[in-house]
């Protein structure tokens, strides 16, 4: 049994980050062997293991420890990374991020037949987690170190549950499981209590008589009665483990969080790190994975880090900050507001791209529009003005801008505007970035940085500019990573994919690798824009391109009432649109869902669906589009909470698992993320209908 607490619940007897930390540079510098595939880091794909992974890569690089970082992007990509790792005869450290909580690690199934010397780290902020990996004993148990933000400390109940199922025998059960049971505890107790075990009692030689003619009680008592529990105590502790596993998916500390806090420990944090970390924190939020209470908790603690790392903010007037130097890279804290990339776009389409805004006005109807536009006009901002680039509207209209919202929003139900978070400047070289604005750049380059053809705006085209507007083709992926001279710190074996890679994109198709391959390139994509401003910056294009499609989709499922209520689910099938290859991406559909969510939040009934273990009122979405090229929909399920700002636990991972056995679907987890289904076309329709009835 391996779990780190976090430092302040650590104790001599307790180790925690810091420990583990040295416990990888000792068996690191120890190892006769070293090379990069002596300490591998697997890295899901989402913003918040991106960071974790390149915080603890900078601190590797410090230290000088070798590493090798794996991109992977679900279940079935890890089972084959896993059988690949059983050939690395130098690895000793193997480090997950945002992966495995859910998984059985000590089984022989991923990790038991692995070498003693492997010690296996899991920094995952999904819950909940494995029992098994958390509290499990013996050599196996030992090499999982899962990385906890304190949330074991709470789980004392289910952990006695765990230790009575898997070590107590059952008293209603047959002879040969009794005596099994019987002789393990004998073997472990020997050495303490010979007197209880004579005549043999602890030998084969007993256990075979005893299958044959039975054991005196009076010698039985001593060895079995302590650990026995009768059949109703066994069902109370089974069911107690299932309200657990099956109260649905949450999310605790970020990945990244909990690098930043390693970071702390070593006396290392600069702002590089702390960025890294409030990164993290602000796509779980943005994504709904944590709530607004749990948000601000985390976000003081940063606020602190910010004013001690940072020096005094100059004296800026409304939005204006400004780096003072050529090398300013300051961290600021910043009220942001609720609008799409304001600081990039102009201020119309920031507010029209808004899920907050568009649940309030309903901007998919003219009505809705309207009132948007009502709503600026109230505030002194012509049409012209508010459809210029935000960068070029007039100063003190950009300074009078939040004053004029806080006294004229709240008559259009706009009374949660604006959030507590950070800038960071960046020099000269750029206008300083908000964090939400960095995650929207690092979201949209994980999912459709290649791989798929969007096209987006030119800068300066809007209302006929430069030859009566237009937009282009995105080829930021088409770069490559890895230039021709280059080659030589190329990792081994990544050359040869990226080349599958350019060949492919010329016109060959490659079927299923293809699109492993397009996505280890965004993954690298995403990888190098966390340290390149430049980069970040035309990935807001493409983040915008993106929200375009969203919005265009979602104001259609709307407006031609293509929402069916099932038995308590909402349930969107897109099978037909110009987008549609777009929202073949998981990411991307569900982005999709959760703008559905928030645009219909004020709309709906809650419910609590049909399926769900928990009687709490919800908003359970169901959005499945269609995959032509593989003849496959791609189904997400949501559980939104009927307030803004609130979240509820995802209780579709086992509902589609439910469903699933029940009506023989073909389907497949390509992602780690659990209510995230690839199903067979054929499959779909009474695959739903399995799953609303519940």
């Amino acid at each position: 049994m391996v779990y780190l607490p976090p430092p302040h619940l650590a104790s001599a007897s307790r180790p925690s980050y810091g420990e583990a930390y040295a416990k990888i540079l000792t068996a690191h510098r120890r190892s006769p062997r070293t090379s990069a595939s002596s300490v591998i880091m697997l890295v899901a794909p989402d913003v918040d293991a991106l960071c974790a992974s390149r915080m603890l890569a900078d601190l590797f690089k410090q230290d000088d420890v070798m590493h090798r970082i794996i991109p992977v992007s679900g279940h079935a990509e890890l089972e084959r990374i896993r059988d690949e790792l059983t050939t690395y005869s130098d690895l000793h450290t193997l480090i997950m991020f945002n992966m495995g909580a859910i998984l059985d690690l000590p089984s022989a199934e991923w990790f038991g037949d692995f070498p003693t010397s492997l010690t296996v780290h899991v920094i995952d902020s999904s819950r909940p987690q494995n029992l098994s990996s958390v509290f499990g004993g013996g050599e196996n148990g030992d090499r999982i170190v899962i990385w906890d933000d304190g949330g074991v400390e709470g789980l004392q109940e289910e952990r006695k549950a765990w230790e009575v199922l898997t070590y107590a025998p059952d008293i209603d059960s047959d002879d040969e499981d009794s005596d099994l049971y019987s002789d393990e505890e004998a073997d472990e107790d020997e050495d303490e209590e010979e007197d209880d075990y004579e005549d043999g009692e602890g030998s084969p030689s007993r256990k075979r008589r005893s299958l044959g003619e039975g054991r005196k009680q009076g010698k039985r008592r001593k060895v079995d009665q302590p650990n026995r529990i009768s059949r109703e105590e066994r069902e109370q502790h089974e069911s107690k483990l299932i309200k657990y596993y099956q109260s649905g998916t949450w999310h605790g500390q970020s990945a990244s969080g909990t690098m930043y806090i390693l970071a702390t420990v070593l006396e290392r944090v600069d702002n590089d790190l702390l960025w890294f970390a409030i990164l993290g924190l602000t796509y779980q939020y943005i994504t709904s994975r944590v709530s607004r209470e749990e948000y601000d908790k985390y976000q003081s603690i940063y606020n602190d880090e910010v004013a001690r790392l940072n020096p005094a903010p100059p004296t800026a007037v409304g939005e204006e900050f400004k780096s003072q130097n050529p090398d300013d890279n300051s961290v600021y804290a910043a009220d942001e507001l609720r609008f799409m990339m304001f600081r990039h776009w102009n201020l119309y389409d920031a507010m029209y791209h808004s899920s907050y805004v568009a649940s309030k006005l309903g901007i998919w109807k003219e009505r809705g529009r309207k009132r948007l536009t009502g709503l600026l006009a109230k505030m002194g901002f012509s049409i012209t003005e508010t459809q210029q680039p935000y960068s070029h509207m007039a100063k003190d209209l950009k300074l009078s801008l939040r004053h004029k919202l806080d006294q004229l929003a709240p008559e259009y139900g706009l009374v949660e505007l604006s959030y507590p978070s950070f800038m960071r400047c960046y020099g000269y070289r750029s206008q300083p970035l908000s964090a939400g604005d960095a995650v929207e750049a690092l979201a949209a380059l994980l999912d459709i940085a290649g791989g798929t053809r969007i096209e987006i705006e030119i800068q300066g085209t809007r209302n006929g500019g430069e030859w009566f507007g237009g937009g282009k083709l995105w080829e930021g992926a088409r770069e490559g990573r890895y230039r021709d001279d280059e080659r030589e710190n190329v990792p081994p074996g990544v050359l040869a994919n990226v080349v599958k890679v350019q060949a492919n994109a010329d016109g060959k198709d490659d079927g299923e690798g293809t699109d492993l391959q397009w996505w280890v390139k965004n993954f690298w994509a995403a990888y190098d824009a966390l340290s390149d401003i430049e980069r970040q910056r035309e990935a807001i294009s493409l983040s915008m391109a993106l929200h375009r499609a969203i919005i265009r989709q979602g104001s259609s499922v709307i407006d031609k009432q293509d929402i069916k209520t099932m038995r308590g689910h909402r349930v969107v099938v897109l099978t037909q649109g110009p987008d549609l290859a777009l929202f073949a991406h998981p990411g991307v559909l569900a982005r999709l869902a959760l703008w559905l969510v928030d645009a219909l939040r004020d709309r709906v009934e809650p419910t609590a669906a049909v399926s769900a273990r928990s009687r709490r009122k919800a908003l359970p979405f169901v959005v499945a589009c269609l995959n032509e090229k593989a003849g496959t929909y791609i189904i997400v399920g949501v559980t939104g909470a009927p307030d803004f700002d609130d979240v509820r636990k995802n209780e579709f991972g086992l509902a589609f698992l439910d469903a699933k056995e029940r009506c023989n679907a073909r389907t497949r987890h390509g992602t780690f993320d659990t209510s995230v289904l690839e199903i067979n076309k054929d499959d779909l329709k009474v695959f739903l209908e399995t799953l609303c009835e519940g």
